[in-house]
């Protein structure tokens, strides 16, 4: 169901989809560490990192139950290879930092990526055709994604890049993503010029309602950034420091003296 019609993107408009209780589901994440694990993406997308670092991050990703292990698509054999067995699947990254590849580009890379063993796949929007007010074409490239992971069964998360947009194209991007048919909303790649903030998650969940999930993305860091992008209205979160996420949490819930 469209919420918006076209000449009605502005700071005005309010989704009329049913409603997500992000307080609810933001206290039943935060419970124990094993709860909290189960909404992180464990990543590690920075271009420098190594095999001996992609193994480790799938360890952790099978130690602590994490979401998933989330890495670029030359490492998705080896992760799909080291969590073999382990129930935690592999996401990887499509059209990733920029968006700006050839729709055609963005559907053979997550067609090769599932037949690789990847069952999440993060693709970056077309961010320059949406600025550019081609929403039909933003869509189509949206699809083309979303089409191979719906008949792989994959999941599919589009990043917005929301530090780049304005509100109004905020709107409209999130809109042709949940036409789409995608599975998550998601807010930044982590390599732009600023990452999620509870405000955007705030805008998303409220465009979204309970049609799709909402993944925050970039800079999360710490149990109190966690905190308060669940509370906002997340219901996945990317970070790099899942680890050390999940052990604040348990710090905070084991009694003083013991372990």
């Amino acid at each position: 169901m469209r919420v918006m019609e076209s000449n009605a993107f502005d700071e005005g408009v309010v989704a009329t989809r049913g409603t997500f209780d992000a307080a609810g589901f933001a206290k039943s994440a935060l419970a124990t560490p094993a709860s909290l694990a189960a909404v992180l993406d464990h990543t590690l997308l920075k271009p420098e990192a190594t095999r001996d670092q992609v193994l480790a991050l799938c360890h952790e990703a099978a130690e602590h139950r994490f979401a998933c292990a989330m890495v670029n698509p030359t490492w998705v054999p080896l992760a799909t290879s080291a969590l073999a067995g382990t129930g935690i699947p592999v996401g990887v990254v499509v059209g990733f930092p920029l968006g700006a590849s050839l729709s055609t580009t963005k559907r053979d890379e997550a067609r090769e990526m599932v037949k690789m063993g990847a069952r999440e796949l993060d693709m970056v929007l077309n961010i320059g055709m949406l600025k550019s007010g081609l929403y039909d074409q933003a869509e189509t490239d949206v699809r083309s994604v979303v089409e191979v992971g719906r008949a792989a069964g994959a999941v599919v998360k589009v990043i917005l890049e929301t530090c780049l947009l304005s509100m109004p194209e905020k709107l409209r991007a999130a809109e042709i993503v949940i036409n789409s048919g995608a599975d998550y909303l998601k807010t930044s790649t982590g390599f732009s010029t600023g990452g999620a903030t509870a405000a955007d998650v705030t805008l998303l969940r409220g465009i979204a309602g309970d049609s799709c999930g909402v993944k925050a993305s970039g800079g999360i860091r710490t149990l109190s950034d966690a905190r308060i992008m669940l509370e906002a209205g997340a219901s996945r979160i990317g970070a790099s420091a899942s680890v050390r996420i999940v052990e604040e949490l348990h710090s905070t819930l084991v009694p003083a003296g013991k372990t």
